[in-house]
């Protein structure tokens, strides 16, 4: 969604790179450039011109004027600002004190309220809560079927007596769901609202009717991302007339320019909450303006990605797997090499999980071009293998590889480079478990290049000449097997024989007596 105004804030930045100082006139045209973007984003006027007019104070000051690297200080106001305009720090969910916690959606109709109550539910259960989700929206056709459905595939509690289609009172649901809630013990009450297409005063009446009802800890508007600035528009209408605690962005994968994002929580005054960025109902997540504002700027989000990772695998799963590759490259096998990638493809999208890496904002055209069916070709590959060949990979000869490729409905070449990528990437696997580091990083600790680096020392000392004059020559081999014999009998310091066996016949030198006084 943010491709566009990442392209133009990246080129932005590029024309600052490599000054050593940045005069008024840069510091002009970069806020004109950083403008023209948020504005092509669709972001709404009063949210830029805040934003523009605390860039140029900032960067007009001492802050970038005494910096050893003004471009990079720019780039840092710029995320700080971008961090602002998107609500500042993470705003959590208010829990009741007294159970059940009432949870209230509201919003216009096709903002995706309903699947997003599914999408609440599934993350709250992962949170360790018992959510409920309650059928309130009894305008829409098959409303109520359709939160029954998303319930079921979330496997979350759903409660729905009305059958909707025109038919019930909603306000009454929404009362006897808290009863419902507190009889079956689920801490969590999740009210799905009906919405219009536009704003109206019968849906208004109707969302503060089960608002003063039930008196929910939260109420979460949700808008679709992708409806620009009507979404703000809409917001501002709901919190005169309902009120609203939080925002929740729907749709956030898709094409649009983004400008919803950037400006709903500053014109509002209520920050974004949760953000839903996929048709599956693991695509949601707390939204987090730090890590939003950092993927804008093409600096990834690592902490995302760890925290996918974290849910994903096992920790006793990832420390077997660390335990074997330290024994040795041959302990990995394609068996091993298959689970690990399957629970890679469990954290979703190959796709997204490069684009939260940083500095992959350069390759975005090689990843939104990125073949998703691949991994489940490697797979099929791998699963065309008998369990002995995945044991053993060097088995595999031409015949072999010929039925392994009839068997996965692939070409032979396909085969061959499968086993060979995996044969490179054991061995670094295996090099890196073994704290050898990344290769072709030489001089850093634990990043690689010590094998080269004893090597060359090695050269160096086999390279070293003896002296050429005879007598020093000999009384050097002399020394050396002094040194040797002194060593042997576990006089590693070189002391004299004798005083080596009897410290107490041993003496300082003169010197060192004088020394000592």
């Amino acid at each position: 969604m943010f491709d566009t105004l990442s392209d133009r804030l990246a080129s932005t930045f590029k024309n600052l790179r490599g000054k050593g100082r940045l005069s008024e006139a840069d510091i002009d045209a970069t806020a004109r450039e950083i403008r023209i973007a948020l504005l092509e984003a669709d972001v709404a006027l009063p949210a830029v011109r805040s934003f523009i007019k605390h860039v140029k104070e900032r960067a007009s000051g001492t802050e970038v004027s005494q910096a050893l690297n003004p471009a990079q200080q720019v780039i840092k106001i710029v995320n700080e600002e971008l961090i602002g305009i998107l609500g500042g720090e993470t705003r959590r969910l208010r829990f009741a004190k007294t159970a059940p916690t009432v949870i209230m959606l509201a919003g216009l109709q096709g903002a995706g309220k309903t699947t997003l109550a599914g999408k609440l539910g599934r993350w709250l259960k992962s949170q360790g809560h018992a959510p409920l989700l309650v059928a309130c929206d009894l305008q829409r056709p098959n409303a109520v079927n359709q939160l029954q459905v998303v319930a079921e595939r979330a496997g979350v509690a759903f409660y729905g007596p009305q059958p909707g289609n025109g038919v019930g009172d909603p306000v009454q649901v929404a009362k006897d769901s808290i009863e419902h809630a507190r009889t079956k013990q689920h801490d969590v009450v999740i009210v799905d609202t009906a919405g219009r297409l536009g704003i109206d005063a019968e849906m208004m009446q109707q969302a503060a009717d089960i608002r003063d009802a039930v008196s929910p800890d939260e109420v979460l508007f949700v808008v679709d991302a992708m409806i620009g600035q009507d979404a703000v528009n809409t917001a501002e209408a709901f919190r005169d007339g309902v009120g609203f605690d939080g925002v929740v962005l729907s749709k956030l994968d898709g094409d649009a320019r983004g400008g919803a994002a950037l400006s709903i929580a500053h014109v509002t005054g209520k920050q974004i909450m949760f953000a839903s960025n996929g048709e599956k109902l693991d695509d949601f997540d707390a939204f987090h303006p730090d890590r939003m504002a950092s993927r804008i700027l093409g600096m990834g989000d690592m902490l995302s990605l760890i925290e996918k990772a974290e849910q994903t695998f096992s920790q006793q799963e990832a420390e077997k797997m660390a335990a074997k590759l330290a024994k040795g490259p041959k302990e990995f096998t394609l068996d091993d090499f298959l689970a690990q990638m399957e629970q890679v493809r469990k954290m979703g999208s190959i796709s997204k999980l490069l684009g939260m890496l940083p500095g992959m904002a350069q390759m975005k055209d090689q990843i939104n071009n990125l073949d998703e069916r691949e991994v489940d070709r490697t797979a099929a590959i791998i699963k065309s293998m008998t369990p002995a060949e995945r044991q053993d990979p060097t088995i595999i000869n031409g015949s072999r590889r010929a039925r392994i490729a009839r068997g996965s409905g692939v070409d032979v070449s396909t085969v061959k480079n499968l086993v060979e990528r995996f044969f490179d990437a054991r061995k670094m696997m295996s090099r890196m478990a073994q704290g050898g580091g990344m290769p072709g990083m030489p001089g850093m600790p634990g990043m690689g290049g010590g094998a080269a680096r004893k090597k060359k020392q090695l050269k160096q000392a086999k390279g070293k000449r003896k002296s050429g004059n005879p007598m020093k020559r000999k009384a050097d081999e002399e020394a050396a097997a002094a040194r040797r014999e002194a060593a042997a009998a576990g006089n590693p310091l070189g002391l004299p024989q004798d005083a080596g066996q009897d410290p107490q016949n041993f003496e300082l030198p003169e010197e060192f007596k004088k020394f000592m006084g």
